[in-house]
């Protein structure tokens, strides 16, 4: 993400850069200008973490890189604001009902819970595609049969980044990962508050860059 500075602020940055710290007062002086006048212009390069502003001390620069300033801003954006609402299936949903869910929602994954709600499973397009290709009905073919069974799936929480869970999507190669918290009273089983894509990757990655 590109930062763009007007010339006053790149004047105010190689200020600091050459006299840090430095006073606002300072600032102000060197450039002829009022302290009033550069407050917003020292606000932006403060908020966009270009330089650091201690009290009683001043503006330093804080030599960081807008690769730098990008990467801390993604490590900051969290999983429980930008999850989506998750599409789930009963353990005894035929493969031919999820096959439809699946085109119906326009998902890569259904996830599959038992009938308290706990996580159970969870079925993908490469799943319902081995099952088609199969010679048995799908009509009564339950999607507990073909599916990924807990503990082998991977998930992620609301307080995780969403750079943790790129992470995880990369590292075991899936499109998706089902948003749990813990079950209220039974230990050690799953429910499921969200979904996080790579869909939803991309689009956050498309709002940082605009302008």
């Amino acid at each position: 993400m590109e930062i763009e500075l007007s010339k006053r602020q790149e004047k105010i940055l190689e200020i600091v850069k050459a006299e840090g710290p430095i006073t606002g007062e300072s600032i102000a002086e060197k450039l002829n200008l009022t302290r009033a006048t550069l407050r917003p212009d020292l606000a932006i390069l403060t908020m966009a973490g270009l330089l650091e502003a201690r009290p009683r001390v001043g503006y330093f620069y804080s030599g960081k890189t807008a690769n730098q300033l990008m990467g801390e801003h993604v490590r900051n954006l969290y999983v429980r604001d930008y999850k989506s609402m998750p599409v789930v299936v009963q353990e005894d949903t035929s493969v031919y009902d999820a096959i439809c869910s699946m085109f119906l929602e326009d998902v890569g994954s259904l996830y599959v819970i038992k009938k308290e709600g706990q996580l159970a499973g969870v079925i993908s397009r490469k799943d319902l595609l081995q099952a088609a290709m199969g010679k048995q009905d799908l009509h009564t073919m339950p999607v507990g049969v073909v599916m990924t069974r807990m503990p082998n799936i991977i998930t992620c929480q609301p307080d995780d980044t969403l750079f943790e869970a790129a992470l995880s999507m990369m590292r075991h190669e899936v499109d998706s990962l089902p948003v749990v918290r813990p079950f209220a009273d039974r230990p050690g089983e799953w429910e499921v508050i969200g979904r996080i894509s790579k869909t939803t990757l991309v689009k956050v990655f498309v709002e940082l860059g605009q302008p």
